[in-house]
This record gives structure tokens, C-alpha cells and sequence, in this order.
């Protein structure tokens, strides 16, 4: 399993290192394939107006999964970033084997039990995977705000 200190980082930085890492949940797994930062201030973020009840585990301590609801059907699976009081979170995009971030939680298993689980135990956790040759950046997708920043990181079919 990734050590904490491993997430307590700038948040693009940690969306960058993911790729390639593995992620598991009670024995299922995917090799992370593409990831978007959101940081405290990003017009993008769920965090941009401030704490919310919602928004709460972004503010908490690295490591830890923020999961919410989107269009009321697809859970989305995010790891917390930064120092606790700071938001930030990585939006885990897709896997080598599925891409769409709601086809990842529905893949993995991942719903709102998994709200504020801690990364670093199981049964939900990311550890050391494959080294990807090329990795890419981009506009993150299916925003209004925040366009000007290249925050998608992917890694290209055949790099991994």
C-alpha cells in the first residue's frame, strides 16, 4: 500500500504519480489510467465555495477516499491530497480495463460506504504498479470552469 506521505503532497503532483499505480478493493483491481486534480481554490472544485457537508473529507487527512454521487447515478472515486485543512482531491478517471470514472466505482465496488476510508488499509487501497513510458495532460473533462488549467493526466494506449 502507498505510505500516507505519498498523498500529503500539491495535488497535480499525486495525479501525476498515480498513473500506473494499482488500485484495489476487496480483490479486484485496475491499473490507474487517467486522473484529474481539484484543488481548494479551482472554480472546478467541489471545494471552491468552502467547507461543506458534502465536501468535508477534501479538507481531511491525506489518504483518505472522498466518494460522492453525480448526476444521482454514478459514484465517483476520489483520493484526498494536501495537508488536513487544505482541500484537494484526485478524481480516478479510469483503469486499463474500463474507462469512465463511474465504470471504475461500479468495477471496483466502490459506493459511499467507502466515503472517508482510509487509502492506506484495505480493504480499498492503491499500491505500486507499472512504470508508464508517456504521460499526457489535458483540460479536464465535463467542466465549465477552470478550462485553462491542464489537469487530466492520462496515460496513452500503448504506454503503459
Amino acid at each position: 500500500m502507498l505510505p500516507r506521505s505519498f498523498y500529503a503532497r500539491d495535488t497535480v503532483k499525486v495525479a501525476k504519480g498515480l498513473l500506473g499505480k494499482e488500485l484495489v478493493c476487496d480483490g479486484r483491481k485496475g491499473i490507474i489510467t487517467e486522473t484529474e486534480a481539484y484543488k481548494e481554490n479551482d472554480p472546478a472544485s467541489h471545494s471552491c465555495r468552502g467547507l461543506t457537508k458534502r465536501n468535508r473529507p477534501m479538507y481531511g487527512r491525506a489518504g483518505h477516499a472522498y466518494v460522492y454521487l453525480c448526476y444521482g447515478m454514478h459514484w465517483m472515486l476520489n483520493v484526498v491530497t494536501e495537508s488536513e485543512g487544505t482541500a484537494g482531491a484526485v478524481l480516478i478517471r479510469a483503469l486499463d480495463s474500463v474507462n469512465g470514472p463511474g465504470r471504475v466505482t461500479k468495477q471496483l465496488g466502490v459506493d459511499k460506504r467507502f466515503n472517508g476510508h482510509d487509502l492506506t488499509k484495505k480493504p480499498l487501497f492503491v499500491r505500486d504498479g507499472v512504470e508508464p513510458r508517456k504521460i499526457t495532460a489535458s483540460p479536464r473533462i465535463g467542466i465549465r470552469e477552470g478550462l485553462d488549467r491542464d489537469w487530466r493526466f492520462y496515460v496513452p494506449k500503448g504506454t503503459l
